[in-house]
């Protein structure tokens, strides 16, 4: 019985051991991907929350604007540890770059604190980050090798662990800088070609008050059985959100809005073939 138990134990520890980092690479997943669709969205004038996307739609839409910092980070990972390897620095050479690793570091931490003044830079969420982090990041390496140079110089693991933790919380916030970016610059490019989009053929049983321009309102004539009266074209859909259709002009313009409508009985779309003979 004892052995059953201690077994199970060791399969509940294993499995624990896997869930909890799908878990957090799951949430993470989301996070990035809800601020990259809330920016490139948001360019539309629409709130991402009324669109109703699913956990998966966001997790779906995180690997884009994660590809970069992923990546500069893993390249970032085998140039240090290439430079690890090759180099073999002298304690003054260490202490010396120490010394100017912190004056970096004390120049970031100046810039954020001066977030009120020079907060809407541009790139400042970019840019004050990376040197934090970077920073961090080298004066813990410097450390370690202090400690491991000058045995008598004690343990310095405290301090490794925050300039780690300074650097990880660096990293996060670069990363959904990034994916802000990201989503903004999903939104302009889907704005400068918008054939990217289906092209929407809309019924209406009612007349709608669009104003934007280049849509086109076309009364439909009356017979039996006909309940739609007006039809509308030069949209485009945008997304699909939860139960309701938002849709866009197909000519960028800065007096342009976002129609939002019920997926109902109440309207008819038809979607246009693309012009692409097979």
């Amino acid at each position: 019985m004892a052995d059953e138990r201690s077994q199970a134990e060791r399969w509940i520890s294993f499995a624990a051991g896997i869930v909890t980092p799908v878990t957090l690479v799951s949430a993470l997943l989301f996070y990035f991907g809800y601020v990259s669709a809330r920016s490139q969205y948001e360019y539309f004038g629409i709130d991402v929350d009324t669109i109703g996307l699913s956990t998966q739609d966001y997790v779906m839409r995180s690997p884009q604007p994660l590809s970069v910092p992923l990546l500069v980070l893993m390249l970032l990972a085998v140039a240090a540890l290439l430079l690890h390897k090759a180099i073999h620095p002298t304690p003054v050479a260490v202490r010396r770059a120490a010394r100017i690793t912190v004056v970096i570091l004390l120049i970031g931490v100046a810039c954020l604190l001066a977030y009120p003044l020079i907060g809407q830079a541009a790139y400042y969420a970019l840019v004050v980050p990376a040197v934090i982090g970077l920073s961090a990041a080298v004066l813990a390496y410097l450390t370690y090798l202090r400690g491991k140079a000058d045995p008598t110089a004690g343990s310095q693991r405290v301090l490794i662990v925050l300039l780690a933790a300074v650097t990880v919380t660096c990293a996060f916030w670069t990363a959904a800088t990034t994916a802000q970016y990201t989503g903004r610059g999903l939104a302009k490019s889907d704005a400068r070609h918008p054939n990217r989009f289906p092209v929407v053929i809309l019924d209406t049983k009612e007349k709608l008050a669009l104003r934007s321009p280049g849509i086109e309102e076309t009364a439909l004539r009356a017979g039996a059985g006909q309940t739609f009266n007006y039809r509308y074209r030069g949209l485009r859909l945008l997304v699909v959100g939860e139960n309701r259709l938002f849709l866009v002009p197909a000519n960028w313009s800065a007096s342009n809005t976002t129609v939002v409508l019920p997926l109902d009985s109440s309207i008819r779309v038809q979607f246009q073939f693309e012009n692409d003979p097979p």
